[in-house]
């Protein structure tokens, strides 16, 4: 049996180290975990790849989107510009330049081109080299203290003969106004040739621009509110229009304007005041002034808010759905090796009658035929060993049974035998009818397995021949528990122990022997105790009882108590057997340990045909 399961289980390791997993690496956790790391880092990887590509795009699309603003702003400043310069150029050439300054009608002329643009005029104006008022419109009334000669945009223009010079932003403080407004301007002079008595002088032509028409124009442009703005400068970054150039004024802003206006045209990338921005930059036309587009990569980051979330949702949503698909599909894989996993499983805890499963695909199909070939095989060649351990087991048990009935054959004719040839026939035929009810019992139908009441009345015709045989020179009690009576036992297991009893204790004994045979219930097993007080036996019997070595201290066959305690083992496994103890001239315990099963159930059957409980 110990061969049959040691088999058993090397077969089933053997499958498990070649088939089967642990819970946690079943190969449907193991599919459904490398397929979802594998998807989930590819969705990673795809949605990094796309959404960078995305914000460049989108960073792209900003700027193109700005760039063209920018250039419509351009347009459109070049275009108020022009006007403004072929306003002065009309003056010039048109009013100034080809009449004398002392005639009359110059000054009507200058009137209705003012009147024509008003709306982006302030004011006309003609001076002399030295400063002196010579012609303007609409107001020709000068402040007492307006030192024109000091202006810069006077300076400039007189050095810069033939070119347009525009001035930056500012108050126009010549002229009073009788309603005491003040307009802020910008002023575009140029030098001129005046004609006066008919003689040529060098002049100074001054145009002021309405500078509301300029904000007006830009405002419009950086009222978006999405972060970009636009700013003007001219040529040295001075500020001519900004959308917060009252905080800068004021010290509570900060522009990179004088390294912006060095900036080559297009797009340049710079990090100001530790925030990253994108400055685009255009010249504009006759001026040296330079547009500045300003983008913060905050207004980028801000805008990617909402799309951020929106592909958090997409990517959780796409991942959920690659794990739910992950599943289906490692489950699908991975049914047909489960079902070959349970029919295994149901095999290895017992079930001997169990079929192997065949299906799936080829490879788990082939598997399973394999398998079922050889748990074929194996059932085989375990009912072969079966038959043949029980086939051992009943020669050893027939062989022990027929070393024990020529023992008490040969005592108890003994015995008769002594009785007749002393004349006492009627104790001859007591010891006669005693040995024949010792004999039903025996035989016992052939049985093996019989109740503890047929074993103590055995018992009692034993020790009833002996104390015949022996003159009464030792009592016997017995003592057994109702509750155990109809249990099972091996038949002829008492018998030899009160035999050891009498032969190691009684019989070299000085007095009267003391015999006591007891059975009780404790837990689910049984006891029965045979316990004399006799001479007792040393330690080193003791040992040696329940051994080979325990022959040669022993009457007869030599064979009574090992072969109890044998029988027992044979039947009802290793846990039971005999217990020995004994002291010199202290008695002998000997005692029985069975396991409590009632005779005439399964279990009683079971042990009859050779199996164990």
């Amino acid at each position: 049996m110990k061969r049959l399961r040691g088999l058993r289980k090397r077969t089933v390791v053997l499958m498990n180290r070649k088939i089967l997993r642990p819970e946690m690496r079943t190969i449907q956790v193991t599919t459904a975990l490398y397929f979802t790391t594998v998807a989930v880092a590819m969705v990673f990887i795809i949605s990094l790849i796309l959404y960078k590509q995305f914000v460049s795009r989108s960073e792209k699309m900003q700027i193109d989107a700005t760039n063209r603003i920018l250039s419509q702003s351009l347009i459109n400043l070049e275009d108020y510009l022009r006007s403004m310069r072929r306003v002065s150029d009309t003056v010039y050439y048109s009013t100034i330049k080809d009449k004398d300054l002392s005639e009359n009608g110059v000054e009507e002329d200058m009137a209705l081109l003012y009147e024509a643009n008003k709306d982006n005029l302030i004011s006309i104006v003609c001076f002399d080299a030295d400063g002196q008022l010579v012609v303007a419109t609409p107001n020709n009334k000068m402040k007492a203290n307006a030192k024109v000669s000091e202006q810069s945009w006077f300076r400039e223009a007189l050095a810069q003969v033939e070119n347009l010079h525009f001035s930056t932003p500012h108050v126009e403080n010549l002229f009073a106004d009788s309603s005491y407004r003040y307009y802020w301007v910008l002023s575009l002079s140029r030098a001129i040739e005046l004609t006066k008595g008919g003689r040529p002088e060098p002049g100074i032509l001054l145009v002021d621009m309405n500078y509301s028409r300029i904000n007006e124009l830009l405002s419009k442009v950086n009222s978006s509110g999405n972060g970009e703005y636009v700013y003007l400068t001219d040529s040295e970054g001075r500020i001519i229009y900004h959308p917060k150039k009252r905080l800068i004024v004021s010290g509570l802003y900060e522009e990179n304007n004088h390294e912006a206006v060095n900036y080559s045209e297009g797009v340049t990338r710079e990090v100001f005041n530790g925030e990253e921005r994108v400055v685009l930059t255009r010249s504009v036309s006759y001026t040296g002034w330079k547009l500045i587009a300003v983008v913060p990569m905050s207004t980028f980051r801000l805008g990617f808010r909402g799309f951020q979330l929106y592909a958090v949702l997409v990517v959780t949503l796409a991942l959920l759905a690659i794990i739910v698909v992950n599943q289906l599909v490692s489950y699908r894989i991975a049914l047909p090796l489960r079902k070959l996993d349970r029919s295994v499983r149901k095999w290895e805890a017992g079930d001997s009658s169990a079929q192997i499963y065949i299906g799936g695909n080829a490879e788990v199909e082939h598997l399973g035929r394999t398998m079922s070939a050889t748990l074929a095989q194996l059932r085989k060649l375990m009912d072969d060993i079966v038959m043949e351990q029980e086939q051992k087991r009943k020669s050893e048990l027939d062989a022990l049974q027929s070393q024990i009935n020529p023992h008490f054959l040969y005592n108890t004719l003994e015995s008769i035998v002594w009785m007749i040839e002393g004349e006492r026939y009627r104790d001859a035929v007591y010891m006669v009818t005693e040995l024949s009810s010792l004999f039903r019992v025996s035989l016992s139908k052939g049985k093996t397995i019989i109740r503890i009441a047929d074993e103590i009345k055995h018992a009692t015709n034993y020790m009833n021949i002996q104390k015949i045989r022996y003159k009464n020179s030792f009592t016997v009690d017995f003592d057994i528990a109702e509750d155990i009576m109809e249990c099972c036992t091996v038949k002829l297991v008492i018998q030899p122990l009160l035999e050891n009893a009498i032969y190691y204790g009684i019989e070299g004994m000085d007095g009267e022997g003391e015999i006591e045979v007891k059975g009780y219930r404790k837990d689910d097993d049984i006891y029965l105790e045979v316990r004399d007080n006799g001479v007792g036996m040393p330690p080193e019997v003791v040992e040696s009882l329940l051994n080979d070595e325990g022959k040669k201290y022993a009457h007869g066959s030599g064979v009574g108590v090992i072969n109890v305690h044998r029988r027992i083992q044979i039947r009802f496994g290793e846990a039971y057997g005999l217990e020995i103890e004994s002291e010199p001239d202290e008695g002998t315990v000997m005692r029985i340990h069975l396991p409590y099963t009632l005779y005439g159930s399964d279990t009683q059957q079971l042990l009859e045909k050779g199996g164990r409980r």
